[in-house]
């Protein structure tokens, strides 16, 4: 059974779409999608803005194969997009610790945007937290998610809701 079953996130995607929607009403913002994770997020959230928009995909990673962030970050592809004077709202799967939003935000205002925004499908960490998301489909606990575009080491990502991973410590069987 799903953390989050798909018709709880159609309806968040269509809420965060009008969130969005309404922002930039009269303007053509460019979205950047969070590879890999968000991919299935993003695809469903641009077709539901029903705007103008540009689209571009940076590949950030700070995962590998385990359920734990390394806390390194590692682009694997940069943006094609000139951001200067634009207004970008970043499309991220899931928010674990915040470090991958903190570097990509570091990135992304050394190319001068007019204004930066973060939407993500899960925030995991406290409400308040920086830096902080604002357009956010659900708050969860700390459990490892796949499916909807997330992974586990390459697997899962094409499942249509969001399953929680049980991980089992070292030295501890099944």
């Amino acid at each position: 059974m799903p953390a989050i079953g798909a018709t709880r996130i159609k309806k968040a995607v269509g809420r965060l779409a009008r969130a969005i929607r309404r922002d930039y009403m009269r303007k053509s913002p460019i979205i950047i999608c969070i590879l890999k994770g968000s991919f299935v997020f993003c695809a469903d959230l641009i077709r539901e803005i029903k705007l103008h928009v540009e689209i571009d995909f940076i590949g950030v990673k700070s995962y590998g194969a385990s359920t734990r962030s390394t806390g390194s970050v590692r682009v694997t592809k940069e943006l094609e997009a000139n951001l200067a004077g634009k207004d970008v709202v970043v499309v991220e799967d899931i928010v674990d610790t915040g470090g991958t939003l903190r570097h990509l935000l570091k990135i992304l205002k050394e190319k001068r945007p007019a204004s930066i925004r973060l939407c993500a499908l899960v925030d995991k960490r406290k409400k308040g937290s920086q830096p902080e998301v604002d357009y956010l489909g659900f708050r969860m606990g700390k459990a490892f998610l796949v499916g909807y575009g997330l992974d586990l080491n390459e697997k899962y990502r094409q499942l249509n809701g969001l399953y929680r991973i049980e991980t089992v410590s070292p030295g501890r069987k099944g």
